[in-house]
């Protein structure tokens, strides 16, 4: 059995396949280049998303953590361009993410109407029962009879 590498090595240059897997390592060191810099929780709220002309474009999901970013953003580029020599990275671009909403934008909730339980009447009890019949599994059905049980005497 091949190995993706393989199949990738077969399809494309030994140079197109160096260049895929040092975007994949680049995009994979945010964590580490976070935690290096004191800010490890904020890989868990962004991420790198794109890197075009030398610019790292991170995206993070609230406004407290692009401030947080913003205080290490010289100290991350400085990271961004040891680690990778190659790409010629000049700048970093912070972003929020686009699911984000401004406060007074957050539609409101839906609201849940509270009906009352229905009136135990003999008819609805019969048409639950002729569907708890017609179920074949004998355990299901045997489960559902006491679940009813039980909500009766609740």
């Amino acid at each position: 059995m091949k190995i993706a590498g393989d199949i990738l090595s077969a399809l494309f240059d030994e140079g197109f396949v160096k260049k895929a897997h040092g975007y994949s390592k680049f995009f994979d060191s945010w964590t580490d280049i976070t935690a290096k810099n004191g800010i490890a929780a904020a890989a868990a709220h962004s991420r790198i998303k794109n890197v075009d002309k030398g610019v790292v474009l991170i995206e993070m999901d609230h406004p407290g953590w692009k401030q947080i970013l913003q205080t290490k953003q010289t100290k991350l580029l400085n990271d961004f361009r040891i680690r990778f020599p190659d790409m010629d990275i000049s700048g970093i671009s912070l972003m929020l993410g686009k699911g984000e909403s401004q406060p007074e934008e957050r539609p409101e909730p839906p609201k849940i109407k509270k009906t009352p339980p229905p009136a135990e009447n003999t008819e609805n009890m019969e048409s639950v029962a002729s569907y708890i019949d017609a179920i074949k599994d004998e355990e299901l059905r045997e489960k559902l009879i006491k679940l009813g049980q039980t909500i009766k005497e609740a």
